[in-house]
């Protein structure tokens, strides 16, 4: 993917409380990941905390206790590099429906910035490392904060 064709989002996250859930495997990736998110957090004026957890498998039902705990937004963040084994379709899957559902059972917005990879090096090429293409993590915090900001619209608006 080129990038092209990105939407100018609203991010002014001032007052909004946003929980960074990341996973530990393939952690030059993730670590990549979670400083593009910050970045774009921070400069937000967002209040960030970032958990921990230990892959993708995991990061829907942190995201929702996240979420009740009080955060208006959650950036899920995970790599999934594709083996020799269908445990690449479950996992993926089952990160993809659970955070779904969790930003439905809640009503909150979930960044989605798990990648899906055939090797390491495309991970690399959009974790927002030097040399990298993309900047995933980054793109996934704008989504969660441009959502944010538009569910805080629609509610105060009544």
């Amino acid at each position: 993917m080129s990038g092209e064709g990105h939407p100018v989002l609203d991010t002014d996250g001032t007052g909004l409380k946003v929980t960074i859930v990341s996973g530990l495997w393939h952690h030059a990736i993730a670590d990549g990941l979670i400083a593009g998110a910050k970045r774009v957090l921070d400069a937000s004026g967002a209040e960030v905390t970032t958990i921990q957890v230990p892959g993708s498998f995991e990061l829907p039902l942190v995201a929702k206790a996240a979420l009740d705990a009080g955060a208006d937004a959650v950036v899920a963040l995970g790599v999934i590099v594709r083996g020799g084994t269908p445990h690449f379709e479950y996992v993926s899957a089952a990160a993809t429906d659970g955070l779904t559902r969790v930003a439905l059972d809640t009503g909150k917005p979930v960044g989605f910035g798990v990648l899906t990879l055939d090797d390491e090096q495309q991970g690399l090429d959009r974790a927002g490392l030097p040399g990298s293409k993309e900047d995933k993590g980054a793109e996934a915090a704008e989504a969660a904060l441009a959502t944010a900001i538009v569910l805080r619209n629609i509610r105060t608006a009544r």
